[in-house]
């Protein structure tokens, strides 16, 4: 592996990996980045409701966490120059199925292109927090 410049690594083939990063999003809470661009495609890191602002978890409720979870994915996606509509596919995670409904009223505001999904219902999430979403977009 060569280091290229600090966001940007090449691999084995030629294969250039350039590090996603921005303060409008949190900070990655362990070792790991916000997302990689490979080729045309995003993959973003899983977001929780984390405020970037004071480092605090936004919400008790589904809606507010939900919301703040898509803000986040939102301010990922904008740092790598995509959006929503590009995203083709999402994973979802919840603490409890019982939020299912709610959880989706929000998530349907912001995937209006409806990309393909998975979400499941997990033990424990970082934080405690009640969903996770990660993403993984086209940039053309």
């Amino acid at each position: 592996m060569q280091c290229i410049l600090p966001n940007k690594i090449e691999r084995e083939g030629n294969v250039m990996l350039t590090k996603v990063s921005t303060d409008k999003a949190p900070a990655a809470i362990g070792p790991y980045s916000q997302g990689i661009i490979a080729g045309d495609f995003l993959f973003a890191s899983g977001q929780i409701p984390i405020d970037p602002a004071t480092g605090d978890i936004k919400g008790s409720d589904i809606t507010e966490q939900a919301e703040q979870v898509m803000k986040n994915v939102g301010a990922i996606l904008t740092e790598a120059g995509t959006d929503y509509t590009k995203v083709v596919k999402t994973t979802c995670f919840l603490a409890d199925m019982a939020d299912f409904a709610t959880f989706n009223a929000v998530y349907e505001k912001y995937f209006t292109e409806k990309p393909a999904r998975s979400c499941v219902a997990v033990k424990q999430l970082p934080k405690n927090v009640l969903c996770e979403v990660e993403v993984l977009a086209y940039l053309k």
